[in-house]
């Protein structure tokens, strides 16, 4: 199976947070944030936060008769 989600980088920022912990967001993806105890947990749930938000909304998708051609970034 063919996964988008591994031919993009992204920057990501690890805050550590008072109260202990890390908070990880996507500067370039606004609102795209999560936390975890441990810095590798909080990058393991930002990962997951940036598929969820690059996931396509079934909802929102429209039915065109154009071409569509899939390009790698």
């Amino acid at each position: 199976m063919f996964c988008l989600f591994s031919l993009i980088k992204l920057a990501i920022v690890l805050e550590p947070q008072e109260e202990g912990g890390f908070t990880a967001y996507v500067p370039s993806l606004p609102g795209c944030i999560s936390e975890g105890d441990t810095k590798e947990e909080a990058i393991k749930n930002i990962k997951e936060a940036i598929e969820l938000y690059l996931e396509a909304d079934t909802n929102e998708l429209v039915e065109f008769t154009g071409e569509k051609i899939i390009v790698t970034i």
